[in-house]
């Protein structure tokens, strides 16, 4: 009986200290747990993720202020050039057929448009032959697209050598990573490749951006002076029309 109350008694001494025990792991595990880093999530703006790029992203960030210059220019000029009064025609048939041959050249002034212009040259050598109206138009016609043209070629050229650039910087960017690489020796790590590999492929993000916008750029101005040299050509008829109305009126 002795021995079996003396079981107990060591039972409950080993259950209050192991009780003691608990609780003061509690205390411990929430230290180590307020001690312990947060993860925080890392972020980048797009200035940050530039500069990673090198020297060559200064190359791209030209040739995006170039692209950008041009499309601009060329779509204020084209857009300027498409606006044509409906009755410019109509005006510049009344005054041809009463004879006003100032009046019609004053009116192709004050539009200052390809198709004015191209009009008013054909204006200006009424009574020559009709083939010699015809080749002067034309030919204003031709030096009229060639200057609303002019600039396209740069603009298509930096859409294709803009992601050249780009994969330039890549491949200079590789070699760089494994280069280090062997430099490292036998204390290779993996941030030196992973690193080089970030830096390089900020480059073909750039030069795509940059190729991508210009050849938007270029195919939609392309199809705009499309449109006008439509509209030209069809002035150009109407025109030549118009001066064979009063010979064919006389007969």
């Amino acid at each position: 009986m002795l021995s079996i109350l003396l079981q107990a008694g060591f039972a409950a001494q080993e259950a209050a200290q192991a009780a003691d025990g608990a609780l003061e792991a509690v205390p411990q595990a929430a230290a180590a747990a307020a001690a312990a880093p947060v993860a925080t999530e890392q972020t980048f703006s797009l200035i940050e993720m530039a500069t990673k790029g090198g020297w060559l992203m200064i190359v791209l960030l030209i040739l995006s202020i170039i692209a950008i210059y041009i499309f601009g220019k060329k779509w204020w000029m084209i857009s300027r050039a498409s606006k044509v009064d409906r009755n410019f025609m109509s005006d510049i048939r009344d005054y041809i057929h009463e004879g006003k041959i100032k009046s019609a050249l004053t009116l192709c002034d004050r539009y200052d448009t390809p198709v004015s212009r191209l009009v008013g040259k054909g204006v200006e050598r009424i009574g020559r032959p009709l083939s010699d109206i015809q080749t002067a138009v034309e030919n204003t016609g031709n030096v009229e697209i060639a200057r609303l043209e002019k600039g396209l070629p740069i603009l298509a050229t930096i859409s294709g050598g803009a992601p050249m650039i780009g994969f330039l910087g890549t491949v200079m960017g590789m070699i760089q990573a494994f280069f280090n690489m062997s430099q490292a020796g036998n204390n290779i790590d993996i941030t030196l490749l992973s690193s080089g590999i970030y830096t390089a492929m900020v480059t073909t993000v750039g030069g795509l951006i940059v190729g991508i916008l210009a050849y938007f750029g270029y195919n939609y101005l392309s199809a705009r002076i499309s449109d006008l040299v439509f509209q030209m050509e069809r002035i150009t008829i109407d025109f030549m029309d118009l001066l064979h109305e009063p010979a064919d009126a006389e007969e």
